[in-house]
């Protein structure tokens, strides 16, 4: 698989996550079928292009701590959305057995896929 194929592939993923859940970058990286790839996953959200619309927010680390310093403009930035959205963020931590995103086998095999409008 291509690069640019993961890439969409993650930002495909990070879309489907719902208002007032999170995942974490390797649950990223597998639902979108990079095993391993939680690394991809980063550096897909580091050069994510002006005006993306991705909720690049919702993706945390896997103990549910938010990846930025916590003096950072990013951590700030982070924080308060997830919080806009109902996410409790507590010392720079989600709790993740609350806030986990846990898709369905339906939610994951049936979804709209706009690759197939295009046809």
């Amino acid at each position: 698989m291509d690069r640019e194929t993961r890439m969409r592939r993650i930002r495909d993923t990070i879309c489907d996550i719902p208002e007032g859940s999170v995942a974490s970058y390797g649950q990223v990286a597998e639902i979108a079928g990079i095993p391993r790839g939680a690394r991809q996953v980063g550096y897909t959200l580091r050069n994510l292009p002006e005006g993306h619309g991705v909720p690049w927010h919702r993706v945390v680390q896997s103990a549910g701590t938010i990846a930025f310093d916590k003096d950072s403009r990013q951590f700030r930035t982070q924080r308060d959305r997830l919080r806009d959205e109902g996410v409790r963020v507590t010392d720079g931590r989600v709790d993740m057995r609350r806030h986990r995103w846990q898709p369905v086998l339906d939610e994951l095999l049936w979804k709209p896929n706009p690759a197939w409008d295009e046809e």
